[in-house]
């Protein structure tokens, strides 16, 4: 059995701490740099559908939501949260996600597990990526 580095608890959570947070000019990407030398470029869109909040999360797995429509969202806003995390605010106006530095190194690290995941769950919902037209 591996050893837990010095940085996961018992629950397998990294404990690195974030040396800064960049928003892209266009609002379309945050780059979370920790200070284990890990950079994660994260794109709105896949920040937005994989929000914390319970309104995609729901209170249980079988309650998560594959959310549609947000290819082209922005981040419009970064608060921080004491010193455990940030909530961001997206121009849809979702902004009830809390985002740990946990999870936000979990979505970088496991990001192709993570999206890919959503991508298989939105297409057996029959969502999209990209707004309805009306």
């Amino acid at each position: 059995m591996a050893e837990v580095s010095a940085v996961e608890s018992a629950t397998g959570r990294h404990h690195a701490w974030p040396t800064e947070l960049r928003l892209a000019a266009d609002r379309s990407r945050l780059t979370v740099s920790f200070d284990d030398g890990h950079i994660f470029a994260l794109d709105a869109e896949y920040l937005r559908v994989e929000s914390p909040s319970a309104e995609v999360q729901g209170h249980s797995p079988s309650e998560r939501k594959f959310i549609g429509g947000k290819r082209d969202v922005q981040v419009i806003g970064i608060d921080r949260v004491g010193h455990y995390a940030v909530r961001l605010s997206f121009d849809d106006l979702h902004s009830s996600g809390i985002y740990s530095w946990d999870y936000l190194y979990e979505l970088g690290r496991d990001h192709a597990v993570i999206w890919n995941r959503y991508l298989e769950g939105l297409a057996a919902a029959g969502g999209s990526r990209d707004r309805q037209r009306r």
